[in-house]
């Protein structure tokens, strides 16, 4: 139906007739002259219906936002003054002969260059919201991802194959979706948190070198960075080892942000450890763009007057740390105060501070703050000299469970950074966190659980330690970060029976138990299983990255909302009693009490 798309259109076709089909954006009528922006995926050129073309420019008239059109036109220069530098197509427009109205369109709901919008109707009119410019480039960008993505891996020998969407549920962290069976009553598929068993099968099989690009479901608490079903680009090797791994995707990534957007991250990602990171950072995601360091102060305040603080530096597994923000003297009560509630959402019960107003003097009148006075000279001399404050800076502390403090102090690092920009102008700040912990610790439940997956291997020469200091035990586990967001993991997977059982005892595993949840895995790798192992990236969090969007949800063609529902098809939904009973089910009426 057309000759050329409407973002195409340049001087070199001046003079052709052309076939041009999409949707009216904007129609504007000048003195008897009606122009009309016509937009299609690859971007709008500008329509001129005169009246010497009278039938056309009858239907011009009639022409509303979002009418579908067809309209034959002549190349020809924009007039001097009028051409448009922002755009591809701004040195010409098109003169109509005649214009098709393939189908009216009704009103919308919003204008598509609002950029003001509730995304609770942008969600509800998702097909709309996807025809603005935006969302058309995030879904493209997310397309060229993809492809660059599948053409390195194939051209490093990887083969694509797709694993299950119905699967048994095995334990991964988050709830599963289950699906009830029809045919066996009372059992249940799970939708895959991950391909993990899958591609380690795979691996066993002699496929030394797999990818899929796939989705994955969890039911878990949903926030901008994560989705009910997300999408996955997963990869496994045989016969490399962690450095020979990270290696090869770190070039992937490298090199897929060079084809598709021209970003040159460096040549080499800087390495952390877990440990280091939690320590300068509180998060092993760390956004190394912000300037802003915790410093551990736990060992000068184990005999400090104030409780808060020596309750966490004498408790098991307590720490207290400090926050040095140069220049936050100035912070306002409002601004600390806000501060303050924000740490609460972390499970901080507060926020300390000292603003440093006069260095020499380590009094209540050179250090502004209550709690002070319960703080002896030497503490407070260890807090200047360890966090480097100078005078005008302001110091915030973080005393609890270490999980607490890391988390708390962690995010208001990242969210101060930020707003008062302590940052140090990278565009792209790229990071492999490694040496992870194997296992960390559930109080409740009094055992050790998996950091990452119960088949993680652990360092060279941890192997005994998994029945003398679990807690001590390293991984060979690394995660991928960039600029605050974990982008991507994996590990080297177990492939020999004997650790495996070492690893299912710290976990307090029995052998029944381990036969009944990974029965299928653990009789496979008894059949020669090759050393082996992986890393997944999270498609939908890259794109949001590279896009610059704030929410996932906005490089995902139909997401689901916060509370996992889908406001355009109005899923989750109710369905009848026949199909019910077909599965065996029947829906309990909640107890509605008070």
């Amino acid at each position: 139906m057309r000759t050329h798309y409407c973002g195409e259109l340049n001087s070199q076709h001046l003079g052709q007739i052309v076939t041009l089909c999409g949707w009216a954006h904007r129609r504007r009528d000048h003195g008897g002259v009606i122009f009309i922006d016509l937009r299609d995926r690859t971007g709008m050129s500008q329509i001129v219906i005169d009246p010497d073309t009278p039938q056309a420019f009858a239907l011009a008239e009639s022409v509303r936002n979002e009418f579908v059109l067809k309209i034959t036109c002549k190349v020809r220069p924009r007039p001097e003054g009028t051409v448009n530098p922002n755009i591809p197509t701004g040195e010409v427009e098109m003169l109509a002969s005649e214009i098709e109205i393939l189908n009216p369109s009704l009103t919308p709901p919003f204008m598509l260059d609002d950029d003001n919008l509730s995304e609770t109707v942008r969600l509800e009119h998702r097909y709309l919201d996807l025809r603005r410019p935006a969302m058309q480039k995030n879904l493209m960008l997310r397309y060229q991802v993809a492809k660059t993505l599948r053409n390195h891996l194939d051209s490093h020998g990887f083969i694509e194959v797709e694993t299950p969407m119905l699967t048994r549920s095995t334990p991964e962290g988050a709830r599963d979706y289950l699906v009830p069976s029809r045919v066996h009553h009372g059992q249940f598929f799970a939708l895959p948190q991950s391909p993990q068993l899958f591609k380690q099968l795979l691996m066993v099989s002699g496929f030394d070198r797999y990818f899929q690009i796939t989705k994955c479901f969890r039911d878990e608490d949903l926030r901008a960075d994560r989705q009910p079903e997300f999408t996955q680009v997963d990869i496994e090797t045989s016969f490399l080892g962690e450095e020979e791994i990270m290696s090869i995707v770190e070039d992937m990534i490298r090199k897929m942000f060079k084809d598709v957007q021209n970003i040159a991250l460096p040549d080499a990602f800087p390495r952390m450890s877990f440990a280091e990171a939690m320590s300068r950072y509180g998060s092993d995601k760390p956004d190394l763009r912000v300037t802003l360091e915790i410093t551990e102060l736990t060992d000068v305040m184990k005999d400090v007057d104030f409780k808060v603080f020596a309750g966490a530096a004498n408790m098991t597994g307590g720490r207290v740390a400090g926050l040095r923000i140069p220049g936050g003297a100035a912070l306002s009560r409002g601004e600390i105060d806000a501060y303050t509630e924000f740490v609460k959402i972390y499970g901080a019960k507060g926020l300390a501070y000292i603003k440093i107003n006069d260095i020499a003097q380590l009094n209540e009148t050179g250090l502004q703050s209550p709690i002070v006075k319960n703080i002896h000279v030497n503490a407070l001399k260890a807090i200047i000299e360890r966090t480097g404050a100078q005078n005008g800076d302001l110091v915030f502390f973080g005393a609890d469970k270490a999980k607490v403090v890391n988390e708390a102090l962690g995010a208001l690092r990242a969210k101060i950074g930020h707003e008062k920009g302590h940052v140090d102008g990278r565009a792209w700040a790229p990071l492999w966190v490694v040496d992870f912990p194997m296992f960390e610790r559930d109080e409740e439940a009094e055992r050790w659980v998996a950091l990452h997956h119960p088949f993680t291997s652990p360092k060279d020469g941890h192997e005994d330690m998994l029945t003398t200091d679990p807690g001590a035990c390293l991984s060979k586990a690394y995660d991928m970060v960039l600029n605050g967001w974990e982008v991507g993991g994996g590990s080297v997977r177990i492939h020999k029976q004997d650790v495996q059982s070492k690893v299912f005892d710290a976990l307090k595993i029995s052998a029944e138990e381990a036969q009944e949840k990974f029965g299928f895995l653990l009789d496979a790798l008894q059949y020669g299983a090759p050393p082996h192992g992986g890393l997944a990236f999270g498609l939908d969090r890259l794109v949001t990255l590279m896009a610059g969007a704030e929410s996932i949800r906005d490089v995902i063609a139909f997401p689901k909302t916060q509370r996992a529902q889908c406001l355009m098809t109005r899923a989750p939904n109710e369905v009848d009693e026949k199909q019910l009973r077909e599965l065996h089910i029947r829906v309990r009426q909640q107890n509605v009490s008070g």
